[in-house]
């Protein structure tokens, strides 16, 4: 194996791998987000309930009102200090943020393949670029938050399963100006006809 195999290959595993990193980061900010859009829901259902109730109250409608209030109130009290202690918005924030870079890192390692299989480049250089970006990457890791495995089951379903990071030519095509896209019909044929 050349050295020019040997380094792809290297920069195809750290491209695998910061692609899962980068999942994994959504993944755990989508799920953190959902949390704080349902316990902010709750509430406000559970305040709104507790107001009636609390108006009920007020104009002698009833005991079991004055309890159900209470009740309600106490399950506010308990959402609120949830959203206080595990701040839901704000680490949620932070793992996007975490996916934004990593999304970047793994964007220039997939230019650096390319470069690498264009003979763009030199080797010697390649690795030097592939050297500096390992450093970036570093620093990326040593500021993320830490992921759970559910994150990582969900980044796993969208690479493999759902697909999330690839795309057919008749997808590109649809993105792209009609001067840019392929004839990916004609390269049907041409594949069936050698077949």
């Amino acid at each position: 194996m050349d050295s020019r195999e040997l380094l792809e290959n290297q920069l195809r595993n750290i491209f695998g791998r910061v692609a899962y990193s980068h999942k994994t980061h959504e993944k755990r900010g989508e799920f953190l987000h959902s949390c704080f859009q349902w316990i902010s829901f709750a509430q406000i259902v559970f305040s709104s309930f507790a107001t009636v109730g609390f108006l009920t109250v007020i104009f002698n409608e009833g005991e079991i009102f004055a309890i159900i209030s209470a009740s309600l109130s106490v399950v506010i009290l308990i959402l609120s200090t949830c959203m206080l202690s595990f701040n839901f918005a704000e680490r949620a924030q932070v793992h996007r943020s975490t996916a934004a870079q990593l999304w970047f890192i793994r964007e220039k390692y997939l230019s650096l393949i390319n470069d690498l299989r264009m003979e763009q480049d030199t080797v010697e250089n390649i690795a030097e670029r592939r050297d500096e970006l390992l450093m970036e990457l570093h620093k990326v890791y040593s500021e993320a938050p830490n992921t759970d495995g559910g994150a990582y089951r969900k980044a796993q379903k969208a690479l493999q399963k759902n697909e999330e990071l690839t795309f057919s030519d008749r997808e590109i095509n649809h993105l792209l100006p009609s001067s840019l896209r392929k004839d990916v019909d004609a390269k049907a044929k041409n594949n069936d006809a050698t077949s």
